[in-house]
């Protein structure tokens, strides 16, 4: 898991990019009534603004919010280091979900008024399930492996 500022920078990149990506795809998927090759490349449009929007809230604010929750709860001299990743996965998603949906549905989707809040809650509803378990079983777990193979690597060039 990352130690300094730096680390934390480039494994924020990672996981946003990995979670933007899913989830934006995901959201294609069910706007255009299901998944086909076309939601690939049109996810990349939405991507670059709906990425910058991710990766400034979770270094930014989430993040650290995550992490002051996630502690109170779990001590981290007492607890495994994968629990605690999970614990501010958890955090993470909680907070990330409505706020992204929230913002997807006023950029991207752009309803109008009258249906506002209920675009945006259907948006949340369907959304948060998903970016859950893909955060805890997929994204998670693969980020944390290409981050240490890429930290196990530059530690072993310096030795």
């Amino acid at each position: 898991m990352p130690e300094t500022k730096f680390q934390d920078f480039v494994y924020t990149l990672i996981m946003a990019f990995l979670m933007v990506y899913v989830m934006v795809c995901y959201n294609i998927s069910i706007h255009t009534g299901g998944l086909s090759n076309f939601v690939f490349i049109e996810a990349f449009k939405e991507l670059p603004f709906m990425w910058i929007v991710a990766i400034i809230l979770e270094f930014f604010l989430i993040g650290k919010i995550a992490h002051k929750l996630t502690f109170k709860v779990l001590d981290p001299k007492k607890t495994p280091s994968i629990i605690i990743s999970y614990g501010i996965s958890i955090v993470i998603v909680s907070f990330m979900c409505p706020i992204m949906s929230l913002i997807a549905t006023i950029f991207i989707n752009k309803p109008s008024l009258d249906i506002f809040i209920s675009s945006w809650l259907q948006s949340m509803v369907l959304s948060f399930p998903m970016a859950m378990c893909f955060q805890l079983f997929y994204a998670g777990p693969f980020v944390r492996f290409i981050f240490n193979l890429i930290l196990k690597n530059k530690l072993s060039k310096k030795a």
